[in-house]
Formats: C-alpha cells, sequence, structure tokens
C-alpha cells in the first residue's frame, strides 16, 4: 500500500485528546486518522514518567500494529514524558507532540513574556512546558500550576456555571492577585481543558491571551505530512475515522463527544486491549 494511503494515529490516555484529534479533522479534512484512547489506565497526569513512557509506548504499538503513517501525542503528559522513547522505538516515523507546539504558539503571542502554564502534576512537575518556553524564549517568566480538577470538571460536562467558576478562580487567584506580574498569556497545558477555555477567559479576562495547542499542532502535522510527501492528495481516497477505547465504550461515546464536538454513538467505538 501507499504510505501515504494510512491513517494517522493519534492517542491520549482517554477522551481528552479528541480535541486535538478534532482539530486535525478540521484542518486536514481529506486525511483519515486512527484515534486510541487508553481509557482502562487514565489518569496518566498522576503517574509516574516510568509508567507512562510504558503505557505510551504500548498505545503506539497497537496504533503502529494497525498500520499508521504519522503519530500525534494527543496528550500533554505523555508529551512531556515519552517523546523521546516514542521516537527512538518508532525511528522513521514521524511521531509529533503537543508540548512544542503549544510552547511555541505561547511565544509568539505573549507580548510581555510571562506566560503561564496550567497542566496536570506530572506535565507541571516534569518541565517540559518550561523547557520548551525557555528553548524558545530564554528571557520568559513562567508560571506553572497544576490544575488537576479541571480534567474531572471537563469529563464531567461541568464546563461552564458556578462550580466550574470558583474551581477556576480558586486556581488563577495567585496568578492575578499582583497585576504587575500577571501573565498575559495562559497555555493550555492539558487536552481537557480547552471545554473549559470561555470560563478561563471570564476569569483571566480579556487582556490574557489564552492558547489551545490542538491548532498549533494541525499546522505541525500538515507541514510534516508535506514534508514527507505523506499527504493524502499524494494517493487520494476517502477519509475515515476510527476510534478505539480500552476501556467503557459507553462512556467513552458520552463524554468524547464534548471533546470532539460532534456525537459519537457507542457502536461507533472499538474496545482493545494493551
Amino acid at each position: 500500500m501507499n504510505p501515504a494511503a494510512l491513517p494517522v494515529g493519534v492517542f491520549d490516555s482517554g477522551v481528552g485528546g479528541l480535541t486535538v484529534l478534532n482539530a486535525l479533522v478540521g484542518a486536514l479534512p481529506a486525511e483519515s486518522f486512527v484515534y486510541l484512547g487508553d481509557t482502562a489506565r487514565l489518569p496518566y497526569g498522576t503517574k509516574s514518567p516510568d509508567t507512562v513512557i510504558r503505557y505510551a509506548t504500548r498505545a503506539a504499538e497497537r496504533l503502529v500494529e494497525r498500520g499508521i503513517k504519522a503519530l500525534v501525542v494527543a496528550c500533554n503528559t505523555a508529551s512531556a514524558a515519552a517523546l523521546p522513547a516514542l521516537r527512538e522505538r518508532f525511528a522513521g516515523l514521524p511521531v509529533i507532540g503537543v508540548v512544542e507546539p503549544g510552547a511555541r504558539s505561547a511565544c509568539e503571542q505573549s507580548r510581555t513574556g510571562r506566560i503561564a502554564v496550567l497542566a496536570t502534576e506530572s506535565t507541571v512537575a516534569g518541565g517540559a512546558y518550561q523547557r520548551a518556553i525557555h528553548a524558545l524564549r530564554p528571557d520568559a517568566q513562567i508560571t506553572a500550576l497544576p490544575c488537576q480538577l479541571f480534567v474531572a470538571l471537563a469529563e464531567e460536562g461541568w464546563v461552564s456555571g458556578e462550580v466550574a467558576q470558583a474551581v477556576a478562580r480558586r486556581y488563577l487567584q495567585p496568578l492575578l492577585s499582583r497585576p504587575e506580574a500577571a501573565p498575559d498569556t495562559l497555555v493550555l497545558g492539558c487536552t481537557h481543558f480547552p471545554v473549559l477555555a470561555p470560563v478561563l477567559a471570564g476569569v483571566v479576562g480579556p487582556a490574557v491571551q489564552i492558547v489551545d495547542a490542538s491548532g498549533a499542532v494541525a499546522l505541525a502535522l500538515r507541514e510534516l505530512l508535506s514534508q514527507k510527501k505523506l499527504g493524502v492528495g499524494e494517493a487520494g481516497g476517502r477519509p475515515r475515522l476510527e476510534l478505539l477505547a480500552t476501556d467503557g465504550v459507553e462512556r467513552f461515546a458520552r463524554v468524547g463527544a464534548t471533546f470532539l464536538g460532534r456525537p459519537i454513538r457507542p457502536q461507533d467505538v472499538v474496545l482493545v486491549d494493551l
């Protein structure tokens, strides 16, 4: 088979990466995608780096076994901990994470260099966003905040209203208590967080730019496929979208619809074992 005719593989610890998939499908509507949500092992954000690498490698192996032409790690925690290991394990397969595109977008949008990163505990502790931002903008002043409750809010669908606003204010209050040092750019360093963007925008105000890495990841993938001559234009065909989960296909379909931005039928989700 012509490699360009293969789908792009995308994986996440659960449903949050569907926000990335939504951006990928929007930017590359002719491409086929196969998405794997490792719902049996979520969340990755509280696991050790070694465990995340092991889980991410197995998820990637499963997608590679099905035949893919590129891999998008649509999970900030896995991108932070496992990207080098995945690129070594699957040498020759283009692999893109979400941290580097997100960091690049933040550096481009920040006027003052004061950047806040909201992420899971593991992503904050690993320092991947801090390193990626400083590599591009050494003078950046970075504040990284672990916001684990945002994951639960997003998965419960509580993405607006008093509860979401109260949690957002509680997390962000330290950032806003000193206006002269407040960030002008907020990076959503977890794929669950974009569905909370309207609430976050209401708390931080219009002067703060909110960066969702999904769009930047889509642009990076389009450029990479073009460079490698792997774009679907090289092969033609009809786009396909496959959804895989390692547990709870009914919940995956119900909760995932919020992140994908369209309904998902449980019968359209394939249960797989890693």
